[in-house]
């Protein structure tokens, strides 16, 4: 399963080498990656993993009451989940090189990108715990 808010839209998992976009899927206003050949169904990428995009990563800043995209001089970025302590919150974030993090669901449409590497096997409980995604039951 994707971020709470896609729980209605078809999913599957991500494998390396998938080329994802950025995408808002219909009757919802998260967005979060799709592949290029199927807008309609969710890639959903595990804790973790690495990806790659094709441009510059352009995402959503919050400054006091206004939002406006940002650049960042950064193409690799680390899937992450946030908040899990809040089940009804969007969980989906990029990890950027410089420990920034951008929220999936603030993220410019249409940009590309490639799965690089899937997070490795969990060796801790700890470690398993950190690539579960969040499951929301409703």
């Amino acid at each position: 399963m994707c971020d709470y808010s896609l729980t209605h839209v078809a999913s599957r998992p991500a494998k390396v080498g998938d080329k994802l976009t950025t995408t808002q899927f219909g009757h919802s206003v998260t967005r979060g990656f799709s592949s290029a050949e199927d807008k309609n169904t969710a890639v959903c990428v595990l804790p973790g993993t690495e990806i790659a995009f094709d441009e510059d990563i352009i995402g959503a800043v919050r400054a006091l009451m206004w939002t406006h995209d940002e650049t960042f001089p950064y193409k690799v970025a680390r899937f992450r989940q946030v908040n899990l302590d809040n089940p009804y919150t969007h969980h989906d974030a990029l990890e950027l090189p410089d420990g920034r993090i951008v929220m999936l669901f603030g993220m410019a449409l249409g940009q590309t990108a490639t799965v690089l590497q899937m997070p490795a096997a969990p060796k801790t409980e700890q470690e398993a715990q950190e690539q579960r995604r969040l499951e929301v039951v409703g």
